[in-house]
C-alpha cells in the first residue's frame, strides 16, 4: 500500500502525512510541485525524525508518476479521496497494493485525475460541514485500509526498553 499526495499545498499537513506513512510503514509519493520548498522547516518539525525512516519517491508531475505507477505496479489501483465522491470508504474493499490519493488543499484534484482513478472514495460527515483536514483524512482512509488487509505493522518493544 502506498499514500500519494498530489501536489501538497501545506508543509504541515504533508510533513505529518510523512511521519504517518513511517510510522504505519507505508511508501509515500509525492506528485509535484508542491506549494512550497521540501527543506521547509514547517515540513521538518512535522515529520519530526520519522523522513529517514520514509521510503519517499518524488514524482516531477501527474503524468510522471502515472508512468511510473503503471510500468512499475500496473495492477495496483488508484483511490483517489475526494469530497466529490459519491462511494463512502466505508463501503470499499481495499486491496494490499492500493494506492490512496489525497489532492491539494486548496483545490483537490484537476478533472484529470479523477478521470484516472480507478476509485473514488469521500469520508461520511455531519451534514454542512465541508471537508475534514487533508491529513486526518489520509489517517483515517489508511487506518482502514491497512485494517481490512492485515497490513498494521508488527508492535515492537517501546523505545527505552518500556514493555
Amino acid at each position: 500500500m502506498r499514500l500519494v499526495l498530489y501536489q501538497p499545498d501545506i508543509a504541515p499537513n504533508a510533513g505529518a502525512m510523512m511521519r504517518l506513512a513511517a510510522c504505519l510503514g507505508v511508501a509515500l509519493d509525492l506528485v509535484e510541485p508542491a506549494g512550497f520548498v521540501l527543506d521547509d522547516r514547517r515540513l521538518r518539525r512535522a515529520a519530526m525524525d520519522y523522513l529517514a525512516r520514509l521510503d519517499l519517491k518524488r514524482h516531477v508531475s501527474f503524468d510522471a508518476f502515472e508512468a511510473w505507477r503503471r510500468t512499475e505496479h500496473p495492477d495496483a489501483r488508484l483511490v483517489l479521496l475526494t469530497t466529490k465522491a459519491e462511494r463512502s470508504y466505508l463501503e470499499f474493499e481495499f486491496r494490499a497494493d492500493d494506492f490512496l490519493m489525497v489532492g491539494r488543499e486548496s483545490a483537490g484534484v484537476p478533472d484529470s485525475v479523477h478521470a484516472a482513478a480507478d476509485a473514488r472514495l469521500r469520508i461520511p460527515q455531519a451534514p454542512g460541514t465541508r471537508a475534514l483536514n487533508v491529513s486526518l483524512a489520509a489517517a483515517m482512509v489508511l487506518g482502514e485500509a491497512l485494517r481490512q488487509t492485515a497490513q498494521f505493522p508488527s508492535p515492537g518493544p517501546m523505545p527505552g526498553g518500556v514493555t
